[in-house]
């Protein structure tokens, strides 16, 4: 299978669905989208995908949005993509892609529906949730 992670390393939930993703015993290809940025037919595919408008993909928290008077309902999609192009961190994180679907991957454990297979548990995500029990169920 092939998966594809848009991913922040500094981002717990993205460290989090990375690590879910290798332990299924998969190799993805993580895309550091803070140092690649972003294309507007790259997100308008992404959020068509995934289901997702630039608005609900927008990360408002720990992110300039705010400041760049982005949380202003009246600011059209065309105006946050340009924003998330000029601004990469905008764009909420993980995305990720495999054959089975897109998702914005917030809560971490939503990339299980995307694995062929989960990881043996049991796993807990960094915070020490439990995400899968010793005999390989979900927990979420």
């Amino acid at each position: 299978m092939t998966i594809v992670i848009h991913h922040n390393p500094d981002c717990g939930t993205s460290r989090n669905v990375l690590a879910i993703i290798t332990a299924s015993g998969e190799t993805p290809t993580v895309i550091p989208y803070l140092d690649t940025g972003w294309t507007r037919p790259q997100l308008l595919a992404l959020f068509a995908a995934a289901g997702l408008t630039p608005r609900t993909a927008l990360r408002t928290s720990k992110s300039p949005a705010a400041e760049l008077g982005l949380l202003d309902p009246a600011v059209s999609d065309d105006a946050l993509l340009d924003a998330m192009i000029q601004h990469p961190v905008l764009v909420n994180r993980p995305i990720v892609c495999s054959p089975k679907g897109v998702r914005l991957c917030r809560p971490s454990e939503a990339v299980l529906d995307l694995l062929d297979r989960l990881p043996p548990g049991p796993m807990n995500k960094e915070d020490g949730t439990p995400l899968i029990d010793v005999e390989g169920n979900r927990l979420d």
